[in-house]
C-alpha cells in the first residue's frame, strides 16, 4: 500500500509564506516579508530539512506559497547549498513557483544551475484592471518579461496559472487572455476558477453584495478552456491542469505534466516543509503550524513544527485517495487503485458508482471508473460520494 512501507519518500514540498502583497483571493497561509524574518525562516527550514533528510530521496520537489521568488539571492543560495549538504538535490523534477514581479535573470540563472527544471509563474490574468482587482503586484507586461528571462536562464518547462469567473471578467476578456497566455508557448498550463474561501478580502465583498457570482459564465468560461487548449495542443489530465506531449501519441498522462502533484492525486507519501505546510508519511498525516514565528521557535529548540498528526482508518484512506484521483481524466484502474489502498473500489463503492453513472457524471469501464466531462467540472460532489468518517 502507498504510503505504508519503509521506502524513501520521494516528494518533497516546501512552503514559502512570504508575499509582497496578499492577493484579494488567497486563503493559503502568507505574510508580507520582512528581513530579519525571511533569514529566521530561512535557518529553521534548513533546520527542518535536516531532520528529514536522511528518509527523503526526492524524485519531485516543489516550492509554493506565498511567493517563494521573492526570497533574494543570499537566501536561495542558503537554501541551495544546505540541499547540497543532505543529498536533496537532483530531483528529475524540480519546480519552484514564482510572481512576474520577482524574476530577475541572476536568481533565474541561479535556479536553473541548482538543478531547478520546472518553473511555475502565477500570471492568473493578462487584463491590467483584473489583476488590480485581485491585488496582483506584477503588470501584464512582467509577465512576459519574466517568461523571455526564464527561458534565456535556460527553462525549457515553465507553466502558467490562470484564474476564470474574475469578478468583473467578461467571455471577452477570458478569451483574449487564453490567447495571449497561449502565445508564449509554455508547456503546461493550470486554469482554475475562483474559489471565494471565508477570511478573504473576496468573501468578503461577495456576502456584502458588491458583486454576483455567475455560474452560466463560469461554465461557459470553462467550456472555452476545454476547447482553446485542446486546439493549442494541450492535453489535460486532471481538472485544471493541461499539458503538452513532447513526442509520440499522448498517453493518459502527458510527458509534462506535473509528477508532483500527481503523487498528491494517486495517493503517495510526501514530506511538507515550512510554515502551514501539510504532509502524509506512510499513512499518517501531519500539518505545521500556521505561524511563522511558532514555526521558527519550534526549529531552534531542536524540534519539528508540526500542529497536529492523524491517522485515517484505512478504509477512510481509501476512499479519500478514490477522491483526489478521480480529479484525474484517466479516474482510476481498479488494479491501480487496489494496489495503491489494498481495496477494490467496485466492491466498497457499487452504489455510488452507478449512482455517478447513472447522472452522466461518470463511466464506468471494464478496467476503470473515471468521471465524465461533465461529471470533472463537479468534481468536488462527485468526491463526497467516496468519503468515509
Amino acid at each position: 500500500m502507498t504510503g505504508c512501507s519503509a521506502q524513501p519518500v520521494t516528494s518533497l514540498y516546501v512552503h514559502v509564506p512570504f508575499c509582497a502583497h496578499k492577493c484579494e483571493y488567497c486563503a493559503f497561509y502568507s505574510e508580507a516579508a520582512a528581513g530579519e524574518t525571511v533569514n529566521r525562516y530561512v535557518a529553521s527550514l534548513i533546520r527542518e530539512m535536516e531532520l528529514v533528510a536522511r528518509e527523503v530521496r526526492p524524485r519531485t520537489v516543489f516550492f509554493g506559497g506565498g511567493t517563494p521568488s521573492l526570497l533574494n539571492l543570499r537566501q536561495w543560495e542558503q537554501i541551495l547549498a544546505a540541499m547540497e549538504r543532505f543529498d536533496l538535490l537532483g530531483a528529475p523534477e524540480w519546480t519552484v513557483e514564482c510572481n512576474p514581479a520577482t524574476v530577475s535573470p541572476d536568481k533565474a540563472r541561479v535556479l536553473r544551475a541548482a538543478g531547478v527544471n520546472r518553473i511555475s509563474m502565477g500570471v492568473q490574468s493578462l487584463d491590467e484592471a483584473l489583476l488590480d482587482r485581485l491585488g496582483r503586484v506584477h503588470s501584464r507586461d512582467m509577465v512576459f518579461g519574466s517568461f523571455d528571462i526564464l527561458r534565456r536562464a535556460g527553462f525549457e518547462n515553465i507553466n502558467l496559472d490562470l484564474m476564470f469567473a474574475i469578478p468583473g471578467q467578461t467571455m471577452d476578456v477570458w478569451r483574449q487572455t487564453l490567447a495571449e497566455a497561449l502565445a508564449l508557448g509554455s508547456e503546461h498550463l493550470s486554469c482554475y476558477e475562483v474559489i471565494y474561501e471565508e477570511d478573504t478580502p473576496l468573501y468578503a465583498q461577495l456576502q456584502a453584495g458588491r458583486f454576483e457570482v455567475d455560474e452560466q459564465l463560469a461554465c461557459a468560461m470553462y467550456e472555452e478552456l476545454l476547447e482553446v487548449a485542446a486546439s493549442r495542443g494541450f492535453h489535460q489530465y486532471e481538472i485544471a491542469n493541461f499539458a503538452r506531449q513532447s513526442s509520440g501519441s499522448p498517453s493518459e498522462v502527458p510527458d509534462r505534466a506535473c509528477r508532483h502533484n500527481i503523487n498528491y492525486w494517486r495517493g503517495g507519501s510526501y514530506h511538507g516543509l515550512g510554515p502551514s505546510a501539510a504532509g502524509c508519511v506512510r499513512g499518517v498525516r501531519t500539518k505545521n503550524w500556521s505561524s511563522t514565528l511558532l514555526y521558527c521557535e519550534q526549529l531552534e529548540q531542536g524540534r519539528r513544527a508540526v500542529e497536529w498528526t492523524e491517522q485515517l482508518a484505512p478504509l477512510a484512506r481509501a476512499g479519500e485517495t478514490a477522491a483526489f484521483g478521480l480529479r484525474m481524466n484517466a479516474g482510476w484502474a481498479f488494479e491501480q487503485f487496489r494496489q495503491t489502498t489494498g481495496f477494490d473500489l467496485r466492491e466498497e463503492w457499487p452504489a455510488e458508482l452507478n449512482r455517478l453513472e447513472e447522472q452522466g457524471w461518470g463511466c464506468l469501464e471494464k478496467d476503470r471508473f473515471r468521471l465524465t466531462r461533465q461529471g470533472l467540472r463537479f468534481a468536488d460532489a462527485a468526491a463526497e460520494e467516496f468519503l468515509r468518517s
